[in-house]
């Protein structure tokens, strides 16, 4: 119905009390609106408060933060990274920027994430300088088994935790348990500064590489000096300020998530071939996007054509990396698992800001056309 307001699967949501304006009033009445300020300082100093992470920092986006993340794990031309295939392609991207060479790994039902027998096999036979593991859709990846693998074979540890701001892994947040983390604060994820990212790392002396060479890598000097390669990477202090009032709302922002998600399962639990993303008794994730899969008569095609005639936002799932164009001739490891949950699999609204109402009217839809 073209008239309806519509209902998006997961758009900005500024907090009701104003924290972000205050922040940012604060960076334009100081003038500090560029890339260095007291909320740049501030968003780090809190966002590890709040995750436990030892060391934070803020850049342009979490595609820079995982290509630093690369750089901080010594990859460079040649190197073999393992990624996830099945994920968002800022997950990989970076790997080509440092000319390596991507090899992907398959998921597995259990959690959706890299699976860790084919983790393994791709391990043995590429020699991998890094692993990029991925908390996709908040589902925290299996990190006790990815840990002992990258531990026996000597390979850093990468989590892209960009969808996973709040997931907890046995109590602890994603994205600080390897050995760097990966944030996103895009307009789609559960917090945003509307672009932007966050690494995290478990010395200072990687934070400060990190950040030397987000800022064009300027060597201390009195005036322009460069002795190495560096990138404008920083993030705003607009924006960080933004990050800020994000913050003080991030658990309101999940338990809405999960009721969002709780309602779903609570309604369409028995349509059909039905299933809910998995949840494991370790993971508690922040369902950034409640998503569904519908076996492999799914009707997720239609499903999506008759939310969109109402006016409302759905997706198919990521579409894994070893079936796009670019990637094509890069080597993967594993079966089908990845393939399957692109073709049966649906992210249904997670918008922060929907009504009992719009989930009503989603789920009657998802019944409707279930039932044909």
């Amino acid at each position: 119905m073209a008239d309806r307001k519509r209902i998006y699967l997961s758009s900005p949501h500024m907090s009701d009390e104003g924290y972000e304006r205050e922040y940012v009033g604060q960076a334009f009445d100081s003038n500090w609106i560029a890339p260095l300020g007291e909320n740049i300082d501030g968003f780090e100093a809190e966002f590890a408060a709040i995750t436990g992470a030892e060391q934070a920092v803020a850049l342009s986006s979490g595609t820079a933060a995982i290509h630093l993340a690369l750089k901080c794990a010594g990859v460079g031309e040649g190197d073999r990274v393992i990624c996830q295939s099945f994920t968002f392609c800022g997950s990989a991207n970076p790997i080509i920027y440092q000319n390596a060479i991507p090899v992907f790994a398959d998921s597995d039902y259990e959690t959706w994430n890299i699976c860790p027998n084919a983790l393994e096999t791709a391990i043995k036979k590429h020699k991998p300088k890094a692993v990029i593991a991925v908390h996709l859709y908040g589902l925290a990846a299996d990190m006790d088994a990815i840990i002992s693998l990258c531990d026996h074979y000597g390979v850093a540890v990468i989590e892209d935790a960009a969808e996973a701001l709040g997931t907890l892994y046995k109590g602890r947040h994603a994205g600080t348990i390897g050995d760097y983390g990966v944030f996103s604060f895009n307009g789609n994820k559960i917090l945003t500064t509307s672009g932007g990212g966050i690494l995290t790392a478990h010395s200072s002396e990687m934070a400060d590489k990190v950040r030397f060479w987000a800022t064009q890598s300027r060597d201390p000097a009195p005036y322009y000096l460069h002795s190495q390669l560096g990138y404008n990477y920083r993030l705003s202090n607009v924006l960080a300020g933004i990050g800020r009032g994000q913050l003080k709302v991030l658990d309101d922002r999940v338990a809405k998530k999960r009721m969002i998600f709780d309602y779903y399962k609570r309604e369409l639990c028995g349509c059909g071939d039905l299933e809910f993303m998995p949840e494991r008794a370790w993971n508690q994730p922040n369902f950034w996007l409640s998503c569904i899969t519908l076996g492999e008569s799914g009707r997720v095609g239609d499903i999506i054509a008759v939310l969109e005639a109402e006016n409302i936002e759905s997706r198919r799932l990521w579409m894994p990396m070893h079936l796009q164009p670019y990637y094509k001739d890069h080597d993967y490891v594993g079966s089908d698992v990845s393939e399957t949950l692109f073709n049966t699999g649906l992210c249904l609204p997670s918008d922060t800001k929907m009504t009992e109402s719009d989930l009503s009217l989603v789920c009657g839809i998802v019944k409707e056309v279930l039932s044909r």
